[in-house]
């Protein structure tokens, strides 16, 4: 099981400032372990982020990405007290969904 995602969200002035910290190895499928033979790609596919049951940002990733990313944006509306939830699913099918309050 994946660990938890450290996920923050703020709203001012109407807008929400969502901030998303996700605990996943990232491989690429290019790297080499200490015996030469290459790691298996393993890295998050699929990023969703609803606010209450509307997604509010999907996002395709590659392998490209650093372990453990870090994902900012904002979006209009959300007022403190609403849920926001985000799912991440990888290229094995794994996958993690956590949620947080609009502060």
């Amino acid at each position: 099981m994946a660990k938890p995602m450290k996920v923050r969200a703020r709203n001012a002035d109407g807008v929400t400032d969502v901030r998303i910290l996700m605990r996943h190895d990232m491989e690429s499928g290019q790297r080499k372990n200490s015996d030469g033979d290459i790691i298996p790609a393993h890295h998050i596919q699929n990023v969703t982020v609803r606010h209450q049951q509307k997604v509010v940002l999907f996002a395709q990733w590659g392998p490209a990405v650093s372990k453990n990313p870090y994902l900012a944006f904002k979006f209009e509306g959300g007022t403190p007290g609403d849920p926001i939830e985000v799912t991440w699913v990888d290229n094995k099918g794994d996958s993690r969904t956590d949620e947080t309050m609009i502060k």
